[in-house]
């Protein structure tokens, strides 16, 4: 079997990516096995880092070539690396000068172009973009207030006091001190609100029947679980996306730890959620007179 045989063939028609069939089939699936690679050391060194080969698989679904990629969240920034690998243009967005640091130095290695990272409210920086600029966006938000939560149970690292063991020794959460910084939000319900602005801000910047991905986990809040793909999920659909599907992460290199045993079922997450949106604006139907 040749090459092209072995990987497919490529539909003329196809507008969203450059896959053939086969690759395309093989990403519809509803659930991926993250995958690691020596480009993921580095962003380590950040408190809840995506891995370079799952950004690839989504860049490459739901884009082409020279197409325009946007990380309102961008962190320790595998979405820039990952786009130029592929490449995509690509637009990061965050509040920590240390992890954009950091990324301009993973980017630097790769020698990666077509790129920026900048600083501020995403909100802000989200207005100065045109409309329906955006091919594809994808990120993963923080997750509320958990980083900074200092866990003395299973998982504290005893070396390493008020570290929360997510987990790397000596990674915390982000140093940044403002309003816009959503680990500051008070309550979990001004957390979603606040979410929601900045989801509003990406709606009105990506191009229409175009894809938007959040990469998120569920977790406790008060020692309560919480269902927050579906609040997500809600969420967006308030603001206008259309939901197309969850493909569960598995991240099956993850410890176990004996929650609530033996007296109660503590669930271990091991997975995260990738939850599609698609951007679609109906055209107004013309009334008749």
């Amino acid at each position: 079997m040749n090459t092209q045989e072995s990987v497919g063939k490529y539909d003329p028609r196809n507008t969203l990516n450059d896959l053939t069939g086969k690759e395309w089939l093989k990403l519809t699936s509803s659930f991926w096995i993250s995958e690691k690679c020596s480009l993921d050391k580095d962003a380590l060194k950040h408190p809840a880092p995506f891995l370079v080969k799952d950004i690839q698989k989504l860049i490459s679904l739901f884009t082409k070539k020279h197409m325009k990629v946007l990380d309102p969240f961008c962190g320790s920034g595998t979405t820039l690396l990952a786009a130029s690998l592929l490449e995509r243009q690509s637009i990061g967005y965050d509040l920590s000068l240390e992890y954009r640091d950091l990324a301009l130095q993973r980017l630097q290695k790769i020698k990666a172009n077509h790129c920026s990272y900048e600083i501020g409210d995403n909100k802000k920086l989200l207005q100065t973009l045109d409309e329906q600029s955006i091919d594809y966006i994808v990120t993963s938000p923080p997750y509320f207030n958990i980083l900074k939560n200092n866990s003395k149970g299973l998982r504290a690292d005893k070396s390493h006091k008020g570290f929360r063991n997510g987990a790397r020794d000596g990674v915390v959460a982000y140093n940044v001190d403002s309003k816009e910084n959503l680990e500051n939000c008070e309550d979990y319900e001004s957390f979603l609100k606040a979410l929601s602005e900045v989801f509003n801000g990406c709606k009105r910047v990506l191009k229409n029947k175009k894809y938007l991905s959040i990469v998120i986990s569920d977790f406790t809040i008060n020692k309560q679980e919480v269902n927050v793909t579906g609040n997500i999920i809600a969420m967006m659909i308030d603001i206008g996306f259309k939901f197309v599907g969850n493909v569960a992460l598995l991240q099956n290199n993850k410890p176990l730890y004996p929650f609530g045993y033996p007296y109660a079922y503590k669930i271990n997450h091991h997975n995260q959620n990738i939850l599609n949106f698609m951007k679609e604006n109906k055209s107004p139907i013309n009334s008749v007179d």
